[in-house]
């Protein structure tokens, strides 16, 4: 008889990294892939959610859904951030606990860390200090999140495992200039300015606060893999790039490769957030974590996405 394939419930499944999750997972046999988009599951609603859980009873849970933006955003709307964020989490976290899923993969975030402390951020200096003003709502959601997930695997024994990622970028991203965030962000400025003949761009700040930018399929992979492992990981875990580079520096960056050759202004009026926010990842080193896409193939490929989304809504 043929074994039974683990299902493997995707929360998510059509933002930046549940679709990169997807992508990773299609060629593994191993596993039936559950997905629901927001107009068949409103994860808003306690009672479909829970509905959904103990009707599919999925073997494990990636967790990768949420209300994501940029820092304009998190500062004209920290209510919903918080608030929309909070019932995602505990409605799916607590909706496995008692449809009794072992396993779920939460998708944490560097916000989460203490404003401007300690670099490299280790998992141990989370709740150390205050936290980034500019996306406070979001960053507690997440913790109230992380945390649930600690006490679950603790009191009643499950595999519910936190990983925190540095900042994503890749295919599928958001370039709208609401949402955006750095990457995606300087892609679309930089293409607009390109076409149109700018010759300079204004970056916001003075563009030495540092970032640590992952390609999305980087982690995805290793969310695939950590699910033949997940009992052995520790309650948090950090999945980053092991290295940061300054706002200008990503400019740079994908200046060279988009062909912008103009000037860059500097707003120091507007919000940058925190100055720098380095992720020690070598714990998950010892789990067989390594990047394997630099900035440049990574830039490109999301250029590359970018250029066909614009081909498609023509």
């Amino acid at each position: 008889m043929p074994q039974r394939k683990q299902k493997v419930y995707i929360a998510g499944h059509t933002g930046l990294l549940g679709s990169a999750v997807v992508r990773s997972f299609t060629a593994d046999n191993r596993f039936e892939l559950i997905l629901r988009n927001r107009n068949e599951l409103n994860l808003l609603v306690q009672s479909d959610v829970f509905k959904f859980l103990r009707s599919e009873k999925p073997d494990y849970i990636i967790l990768s859904a949420a209300k994501v933006g940029g820092i304009q955003a998190n500062i004209d709307d920290p209510v919903h951030f918080l608030y929309e964020n909070l019932v995602i989490n505990s409605n799916i976290i607590y909706g496995a606990l008692e449809s009794d899923v072992k396993n779920l993969v939460y998708i944490g975030s560097s916000c989460m860390y203490p404003k401007d402390y300690k670099n490299p951020l280790k998992e141990e200096y989370l709740l150390a200090a205050p936290l980034e003003p500019t996306n406070e709502g979001y960053a507690l959601a997440k913790i109230s999140g992380a945390k649930l997930c600690e006490y679950c695997s603790k009191q009643y024994s499950v595999n519910y495992r936190v990983l925190i990622p540095c900042n994503l970028y890749g295919p599928n991203d958001r370039f709208d200039p609401v949402s955006s965030h750095l990457i995606a962000a300087i892609i679309r400025k930089l293409h607009e300015a390109k076409t149109s003949g700018d010759s300079t761009i204004v970056v916001w700040g003075d563009g030495s606060a540092r970032r640590e930018f992952l390609f999305v399929n980087d982690l995805a992979d290793f969310i695939h893999k950590s699910l033949d492992f997940l009992e052995d990981l520790p309650d948090y875990l950090n999945v980053g790039y092991g290295q940061d580079f300054s706002v200008i520096e990503y400019y740079k960056m994908a200046a060279e490769i988009i062909g912008y050759q103009g000037d860059f202004a500097f707003d120091t009026n507007r919000p940058v957030g925190m100055s720098r926010k380095l992720l020690d990842s070598s714990r998950a080193a010892r789990f067989g974590w390594q990047p394997t896409t630099d900035h440049q193939k990574g830039i490109a490929a999301t250029y590359a996405y970018y250029l066909d989304t614009l081909r498609h809504s023509i």
